[in-house]
C-alpha cells in the first residue's frame, strides 16, 4: 500500500478537500484510505486510538453502499466502538463483557453516512460503555493525548478525538450525552458539535424520547467539515417520536458568511462549579477577541437551578445505563455483572439504579422540563453562552478518580466529582440545544483548552458559522502552526 501524498500535504487536506482530489480524479478512494492506513500505524501505537481497522473496506471503498456519488466522495470515516451499528463488524465498547460481539444490521445513521459518501474504515476507541472520563484500562487500550501522551485525551469520543489530532484522518463520528465530543476536542484542539436533540437519529436502539441526553455526531479539524457532515447525515428515522429540525439552508454555504452580530452571555461560575484560574484568564482573551469581530459580550450565567439540574441528569444516566447492562444480562441469563469483565464503577451505577422507581424517573423528567424551559427563557434574551468546555487541568494519564476502574464507594460522589471537572458541557445534553467546543485557548500544560458556546435549539447553523468567523480570523487554521507530540508529520 504506497503513500499518495507527503504527510504535510495530509495534515493540511480537511475532509471537503480529500473530497475534492477524489472528485477531480488526482487519487482514488482506495488510495486515500490506503494513506489513512498508512497513517494509523505510524502514530497508533503511541496512542491506542483506533480499535480496528478494516481491510475490506480500505480496499474496497464502495463495496459495502457508501455513495461514489456522495458529498465527502469516499473519504475514511472511523466509526466510535459504541456508536451506531455497522452491519457484520465488531462493537465491543471498550469492554471485555462485549468482547467479539458483531451488529447484525445497520443503524440508520450508519446508512446516512454510507449515502454521504463517507468510507468506514474501521472503529474508534472508547471508555467501557462510554461511561468514565477517558479510555484508560490497561487490560484493554490506555488512550493518550498526542499533544502530550503524559495526559488523558478525555472521553468518551477518546479515540476518534485522538485519532483525528494527530492526523490519522481529518474528520471521525463520536457521540455525546454530556460532553463526549465536546470535552476531548477541546483538550485536543478540535472542532466538536454536539448537535440539537431531533438532528442526528439515534434510531433504532433509541429514540429521542428514550435516550434523552445522547445525541450523534463528529470530531474535525475544520468548521466547514463539521457543516457538511451535518447537511450530509441529519434527519429521522422512520418512527420516530419528535419531528425532526429542517435546516433553512445548507449549513455549509452558511459558513461562508460571518454571523449577524450576536449578543454573547459569558461565564465560568456554574452553580457551585467554576473555573480554574487560567482558564479565566483565556475565556477573557476569547471575550476580547469577540468583541473584536463585533459582538457583544457581557458577564452573565442563566438563573437556572444548577444543583438540581446537575441532580436530574446524574438520575438519568444511573438509570438509562443500569436498564442496558440489565437487559444485558437478562439476554445472557446472568442475574450480575461479572467482577471480571465489567469494570467497578459499572457495576455500582447497575447496583444504584437497576430498582430505581417510576417516581424518581418521573421527578427527573420534571427537573428536565423545568431547567429547559428556563434556559429557553433566557436564549430569548441572548444568543449564545460562553464558559470553558471543562472547569480544570487536563488531568495525568492513570487518574483513577475519573474512571470507572475507580475504588469509590459511593458512586454519587463518584459523579459528582466528575461535575468538578466536566462543569459546562451536561447542561446542552440535559436539554437537548447545542453546543461547540472551539480551539481558541491553551492550558499551562500547553495541552490546547477548547472554549465552549451554546445556544437555543436547532441553533446549530449559527454556532457552527461563529466558529467558521473564528477560524478565519485565526488565518483559516485553528491552533496556529503548533502540532501535536505525536503526528503523522513528525
Amino acid at each position: 500500500m504506497k503513500q499518495v501524498m507527503t504527510w504535510d500535504e495530509w495534515a493540511t487536506c480537511d475532509a471537503t478537500a480529500l473530497a475534492d482530489l477524489i472528485k477531480h480524479g488526482e487519487v482514488t478512494a482506495a488510495e486515500i484510505a490506503g494513506q489513512a492506513k498508512l497513517a494509523t500505524e505510524k502514530v497508533n501505537p503511541s496512542l491506542n486510538a483506533v480499535v480496528e481497522l478494516f481491510e475490506d473496506a480500505i480496499n474496497a471503498p464502495f463495496a459495502e453502499g457508501t455513495n461514489a456519488q456522495g458529498p465527502f466522495a469516499g473519504v475514511p470515516l472511523l466509526i466510535k466502538d459504541l456508536g451506531p451499528g455497522v452491519k457484520g463488524r465488531l462493537q465491543e465498547q471498550g469492554s471485555k463483557f462485549f468482547k467479539g460481539f458483531r451488529q447484525t444490521s445497520d443503524a440508520f445513521l450508519t446508512t446516512k453516512i454510507r449515502q454521504s459518501g463517507l468510507n468506514i474504515i474501521g472503529r474508534s476507541a472508547t471508555p467501557e460503555f462510554g461511561v468514565a472520563s477517558s479510555a484508560e484500562n490497561p487490560e484493554i487500550y490506555v488512550v493518550r493525548n498526542p499533544w502530550n501522551t503524559d495526559y488523558t485525551s478525555f472521553g468518551s469520543s477518546a479515540g476518534a478525538v485522538a485519532s483525528v489530532a494527530a492526523g490519522v484522518l481529518p474528520l471521525a463520528h463520536a457521540t455525546d450525552g454530556g460532553g463526549s465530543i465536546r470535552i476531548p476536542a477541546g483538550a485536543q484542539g478540535l472542532v466538536g458539535l454536539k448537535s440539537s436533540r431531533g438532528v442526528l437519529s439515534i434510531a433504532p436502539a433509541l429514540s429521542d424520547i428514550t435516550g434523552y441526553v445522547s445525541t450523534q455526531g463528529c470530531v474535525s479539524r475544520s468548521v466547514r467539515d463539521s457543516a457538511l457532515f451535518i447537511d450530509s447525515c441529519r434527519g429521522g428515522a422512520p418512527g420516530e417520536f419528535m419531528p425532526y429540525w429542517k435546516a433553512e439552508g445548507s449549513y455549509t454555504e452558511l459558513v461562508k458568511r460571518d454571523p449577524p452580530r450576536l449578543k454573547i452571555a459569558v461565564s465560568h461560575e456554574w452553580g457551585n462549579y467554576h473555573a480554574d484560574p487560567h482558564f479565566v484568564t483565556e475565556l477573557e482573551r476569547t471575550v476580547r477577541l469577540l468583541e473584536e469581530l463585533g459582538h457583544y459580550v457581557e458577564w452573565r450565567t442563566p438563573d437556572i437551578d444548577f444543583e438540581a439540574a446537575f441532580a436530574a441528569q446524574t438520575t438519568c444516566y444511573i438509570s438509562n445505563f443500569a436498564q442496558f447492562i440489565q437487559r444485558q444480562l437478562e439476554k445472557r441469563g446472568l442475574t450480575e455483572p461479572p467482577e471480571d469483565l465489567v469494570e467497578p464503577i459499572n457495576r455500582k451505577i447497575w447496583l444504584k439504579g437497576r430498582d430505581m422507581s417510576y417516581s424518581e424517573r418521573w421527578l427527573m423528567q420534571d427537573v428536565f422540563n423545568s431547567t429547559s424551559r428556563q434556559l429557553g427563557a433566557f436564549y430569548e434574551q441572548w444568543d449564545m453562552i460562553l464558559t470553558p468546555s471543562f472547569s480544570a487541568p487536563t488531568p495525568l494519564t492513570g487518574d483513577k478518580r475519573y474512571l470507572t476502574l475507580s475504588d469509590n464507594p459511593d458512586v454519587m460522589d463518584w459523579f459528582y466529582s466528575l461535575w468538578e471537572l466536566f462543569s459546562y458541557t451536561p447542561l446542552a445534553s440535559l436539554t437537548g440545544t447545542p453546543g461547540i467546543s472551539v480551539p481558541l485557548a491553551w492550558q499551562t500544560s500547553g495541552i490546547p483548552l477548547g472554549m465552549h458556546f451554546q445556544t437555543r435549539q436547532a441553533n446549530d447553523g449559527q454556532l457552527l458559522q461563529l466558529a467558521a468567523q473564528l477560524e478565519r480570523a485565526a488565518g483559516g487554521r485553528f491552533n496556529g502552526q503548533r502540532i501535536p507530540q505525536v503526528h503523522v508529520t513528525v
